[in-house]
């Protein structure tokens, strides 16, 4: 076991790390598997679709995932910070995440049209406080039970063995043999199934003692947020950066302008998607623990070359050719995955033991009422066409990649 994960990190752990960082593995690995076969994105939009529901639920489905999941973190945070024992919130985060998910597959077998789509928004908004959870509390436990120059191999292997197992789905959605509403729900309860495993397994991570943090109010968010300079430009950066996540639709939008939006055609994309997590998640892992600062840079610039990519190919009339919007779109994603190791490492590393909570907490907070701004602005882009989304979007990422620079190095 040990030996296992020196191989995986390069470097040298003594054998309670080793257990620590392989449990992390598996754990993490199971809950983004479960991310991928549930993507509000591409599965959940395409289930609501063959379910009947009205397009406004539709359209609800990354707000409610992305912002629900960032915004009640900074009511989470004081809690968290009362207990010795962090790794409990991250185990019911994770079997809430698994019990929703299996509500949603149970409405989509019961349920039509306009019932189905509010039940089901209604079990994501529910499944994102769930993941609200686990996000505030990860960072605190990583840092207490893995090294500092180990933490970004941890997450990018776990991204990347679950960049496999969602690529194989894609996979079977692109050769046409999963064209059903049955395969999709098995799909979502099997996803279900690995969050509570996961949970299981993070349950048996040996954590040591926190000291309980007595003021826990909220006026400690705002004091942290005036006080600390870098932590304020790193939120101005992430939420430049959150341009990543916000393109992909519009991506997809090229593509079925002239064609049915089907299952095939969601399989390429995703095809694309898994695979640029798979081939990227481990080096951006490993990159990020040399200087995730300049990785900040590298990511937000390459995708704001890849939505650039992506206007001239609309404008050239390329938009639908098979392999161009999918290649534009692995590109992007592999700067995506490059944003969330960087940003999710340095976090990690600015942050003493004691603020660790607060800081995820108050940038999470920050980042999903960037997200919900950002997204509107997009929105409002789209009144003129994908392009104008994407261009905007290309600016925010190339803007925030400069703004990296400004971040202090870590040591």
């Amino acid at each position: 076991m040990q030996a296992a994960f020196e191989r995986l990190t390069g470097q040298e752990s003594d054998k309670a790390e080793a257990r620590n960082g392989l449990r992390h593995i598996f754990s993490l690995s199971l809950t983004k598997i479960a991310d991928g076969l549930i993507d509000p994105k591409l599965v959940l939009s395409w289930l609501l679709g063959v379910l009947g529901a009205p397009g406004s639920f539709v359209a609800l489905l990354v707000p409610l995932r992305e912002a629900g999941a960032l915004l009640p973190q900074v009511l989470l945070a004081p809690w968290l910070e009362r207990r010795k024992q962090r790794r409990w919130m991250w185990v019911a985060g994770s079997a809430g995440q698994g019990a929703m998910a299996a509500g949603i597959a149970t409405s989509a077998i019961f349920l039509q049209g306009w019932a189905a789509g509010l039940a089901i928004c209604v079990l994501l908004a529910t499944l994102a406080l769930f993941r609200a959870a686990c996000s505030v509390s990860y960072k605190d436990i990583l840092g207490k039970t893995v090294g500092q120059t180990k933490r970004g191999a941890v997450t990018g292997m776990a991204g990347s063995v679950a960049s496999i197992a969602v690529l194989v789905f894609a996979g079977l959605m692109l050769s046409g043999l999963i064209q059903t509403k049955a395969a999709v729900i098995a799909a979502i309860a099997l996803a279900a199934c690995l969050w509570i495993a996961a949970a299981f397994i993070f349950s048996i991570l040996d954590e040591d003692d926190s000291t309980p943090q007595q003021d826990t109010g909220l006026h400690r968010f705002r004091d942290v947020i005036r006080e600390d300079a870098n932590l304020r430009r790193f939120i101005l950066v992430r939420g430049l950066l959150t341009a990543t996540a916000l393109a992909p639709p519009f991506l997809a939008v090229m593509t079925t302008q002239d064609d049915d939006n089907n299952l095939r055609t969601l399989g390429a994309l995703l095809v694309a998607s898994s695979a640029a997590g798979f081939v990227s998640s481990y080096a951006w892992g490993w990159l990020a623990d040399r200087s995730s600062r300049l990785m900040l840079l590298a990511a937000g610039l390459l995708g704001a070359l890849a939505m650039a990519a992506g206007v001239l190919a609309n404008i050239a009339g390329l938009a639908q050719t098979t392999a161009i919007i999918p290649g534009v779109l692995f590109v992007l994603m592999v700067a995506y995955h490059g944003v969330r190791q960087a940003r999710s490492t340095y976090l990690v590393d600015i942050s003493p033991e004691d603020r660790r909570t607060v800081n995820s907490a108050v940038a999470n907070l920050a980042i999903g009422i960037i997200l919900l701004l950002a997204g509107a602005f997009g929105g409002a882009l789209s009144w003129v066409g994908p392009n104008a989304a994407l261009i905007g979007f290309a600016a925010m990422s190339a803007l925030g990649g400069l703004a990296a620079l400004g971040l202090r190095d870590v040591a």
